[in-house]
Order: structure tokens, then C-alpha cells, then sequence
């Protein structure tokens, strides 16, 4: 006889989840995050007060996948109720940097007195606002905010230096 593994994940009241074939879409006051949720022998049931992820295997893949499947579904509900935010800091020492967003693009300019302007991508719906040597960085869907703050920590990144010397670069101190 054959055991089922099964877990349901609470919706609130200002929360609507709806399941369009392999993708799950989440709305809330914050707007819509919208994932693609599929693994074979996994079943995603979205109702108005909840949403049942279940396998009729115990496997412990499908273990995995379903406590997985809940996580990303309560970081999307927090996502368009609260939103994701990261904050940044800015060191230098001898050269002052020069931060500009450019549409989906984040310019460092005069990184260590280089000519050439650093350039790391903004995922997503993420904005990037710029108040001093602080940058913040936030969105609804977590991933996409940070994958963007890891774009810019690693664009300034320093490869031929001693890093305990040239501690110059953008690093993130906070995620709220």
C-alpha cells in the first residue's frame, strides 16, 4: 500500500494563487510573481484558502521537491505582500566611484581609477536606488533581487590585488 506525501501552504486574504498548467501565478497588493512549478509525480492544487502540494510517491526526491515547492510559494506570497529588500555599501579608498542606474543596467565608473565603466545586470522588476555610498535594492520576487545584488557585488570583484589591502568594492551588509 502505498503512503502519500503531502503539504499545504496557507493563503492570505489579500492573496490570490491560481495554477495555469505548469505555472503558478501569485497576486497580491504588491503585484503578480509568476514561477514555473513542475516535477514529475508532484501535484499542485491551488483552492481559496490554500494550496495542497502532494506526491503519491515517498520517495525522497519528491520529499525534497514538495518542501521546495513550499518555499518558493511562501516567498512569493511575501513577496507581493511585504517585497524583498537589500542594502548595499559602498568602500573605497583612493578612488571615489561613480554609481548610475541605466535602464536594466548598474554602471561603476572609476572603479580603482579604471577608464572603462564596470557594468552589472539588474534582473527583473528589481529597482536600484543610489543614496550616497548606500545603494538599496528591492522588487516582489526574491530571486530576481538577489541575483541582481550578487551582479553587482561580484562586478566589483578584485582579482589582482591583495583583498586584505585593496578592500575597495560593493558588498551587501543587509536583507530585509
Amino acid at each position: 500500500m502505498a503512503k502519500e506525501l503531502r503539504t499545504t501552504v496557507s493563503i492570505p486574504e489579500d492573496i490570490t494563487v491560481s495554477l495555469d498548467g505548469k505555472y503558478l501565478t501569485v497576486t497580491g497588493p504588491k503585484g503578480t510573481n509568476k514561477k514555473f512549478m513542475w516535477y514529475p509525480g508532484v501535484a499542485i492544487t491551488p483552492t481559496d484558502s490554500e494550496v495542497t502540494i502532494e506526491a503519491l510517491s515517498t520517495r525522497r526526491d519528491k520529499k525534497a521537491i514538495i518542501g521546495t515547492f513550499a518555499a518558493h510559494l511562501r516567498n512569493m506570497m511575501t513577496g507581493v505582500t511585504e517585497g524583498f529588500e537589500y542594502k548595499m555599501k559602498v568602500v573605497y579608498s583612493h578612488f571615489p566611484m561613480q554609481l548610475k542606474v541605466d535602464g536594466n543596467k548598474f554602471m561603476i565608473s572609476n572603479f580603482l581609477g579604471e577608464k572603462k565603466p564596470r557594468v552589472a545586470d539588474i534582473i527583473g522588476d528589481t529597482s536600484v536606488e543610489i543614496n550616497g555610498d548606500e545603494i538599496i535594492i528591492t522588487g516582489i520576487n526574491k530571486e530576481d533581487v538577489g541575483q541582481t545584488a550578487a551582479n553587482i557585488e561580484q562586478t566589483t570583484k578584485i582579482n589582482r590585488f591583495d583583498p586584505r589591502i585593496f578592500q575597495d568594492g560593493i558588498y551587501i551588509v543587509e536583507k530585509a
